[in-house]
C-alpha cells in the first residue's frame, strides 16, 4: 500500500526527510555522474531526488501512482509531474534512458505489471535505480517514516525481483546508516555516521540501491520460445493434422 502523497511530502519538509534527501542523493548521484542529454523518469515519489538533474538532462518527468496521489512539482516552472496508472504508463515504447523508483517497488500491488512498464518504456541502453527499504535496517521496522510502510527488500531479494522481471543488476549501494530521529545534533552527525556504516556495517542499511540495465536478449529468447509452445500446443495440432490430410489428398492419383 502507498503513502499518502501529503505524507510523503511533509516527510521531506522535515529535517529528517531533508537528511535523509541529501544521503540518498549523494548515492544517486555516485551512480549517475552524468546526465547530460538523458531523458530521466521518476516513479513513485521520487521528485526529492529529481531535481538536481532537472539542468542538466534533456527532460525530466514524474509519474505518482493514482493510489498515491499526486502534488505538483517542482514549486516553479511548468509541471513535470502526472498521475498515473503504474500498470499504464503513458509513455511509448523505448522513450527514455533512465528511470529512478523511490518509494514504489515496496508499496505496489501490482509489482509485475509495473516492472514489466519501466521495461518497456525504457530504451535498450537504458538504466533503472531501485531504492527500497533494507529488510534487515532500523528504517524498514519504523513506522515514523514512509521507509516503514510496505514489503522491505533485503540486498539478494531486491537482485532476484530485478532479474525475474528481464533486468540485469550492475551495481549496488546503500545509505541511510543514523537510525530515524529528529534531534538536530544526531542529524548533523548523519555524514560521518554515513561513511562508518558504508565501511563496515552495510547489512544494517536503511536503503538498498541497485542500478540494473534492461536485458534484451533473454526477452527475445522468452517470446520465441512461447510461440514455439502455441505452435506445438494440442489446440494447434488439429489444425496442422488436418493441413497434411489436404496435402496427401491433393497429390493422390
Amino acid at each position: 500500500m502507498y503513502s499518502d502523497v501529503l505524507d510523503l511530502r511533509e516527510f521531506y519538509r522535515g529535517s529528517t526527510g531533508q537528511m535523509v534527501r541529501r544521503l540518498i542523493r549523494r548515492r544517486i548521484r555516485a551512480m549517475w555522474p552524468d546526465m547530460r542529454g538523458q531523458r530521466v523518469l521518476g516513479i513513485g515519489y521520487a521528485t526529492p531526488y529529481l531535481g538536481m538533474f532537472a539542468e542538466e538532462a534533456e527532460r525530466v518527468l514524474s509519474v505518482m501512482p493514482a493510489s498515491q496521489g499526486v502534488v505538483f512539482w517542482p514549486p516553479e516552472g511548468p509541471g513535470r509531474v502526472t498521475l498515473a496508472d503504474e500498470a499504464e504508463l503513458p509513455f511509448p515504447d523505448m522513450s527514455v534512458d533512465r528511470v529512478l523508483l523511490v518509494h514504489g517497488l515496496e508499496c505496489t500491488e501490482e509489482l509485475r505489471p509495473l516492472m514489466r512498464e519501466m521495461w518497456r518504456v525504457l530504451a535498450g541502453g537504458g538504466r533503472l535505480i531501485a531504492v527500497t527499504p533494507n529488510r534487515s535496517g532500523i528504517w524498514a521496522r519504523s513506522d515514523r517514516t514512509p521507509f516503514g510502510l510496505g514489503s522491505p527488500f533485503s540486498p539478494s531479494q531486491l537482485r532476484r525481483t530485478l532479474k525475474d522481471n528481464m533486468f540485469v543488476p550492475e551495481r549496488e549501494d546503500c545509505a541511510l546508516f543514523l537510525p530515524p530521529t529528529q534531534r538536530r545534533f544526531l542529524l548533523a552527525s548523519a555524514p560521518a555516521v554515513e561513511e562508518v556504516g558504508r565501511r563496515w556495517f552495510r547489512a544494517f542499511a536503511g536503503v538498498n540501491m541497485v542500478e540494473a540495465s534492461k536485458q534484451i536478449y533473454a526477452s527475445a529468447a522468452r517470446a520465441k520460445g512461447r510461440e514455439r509452445s502455441r505452435a506445438l500446443s494440442p489446440q494447434a495440432q488439429p489444425v496442422f493434422g488436418r493441413m497434411a490430410a489436404e496435402r496427401r489428398r491433393s497429390t493422390e492419383p
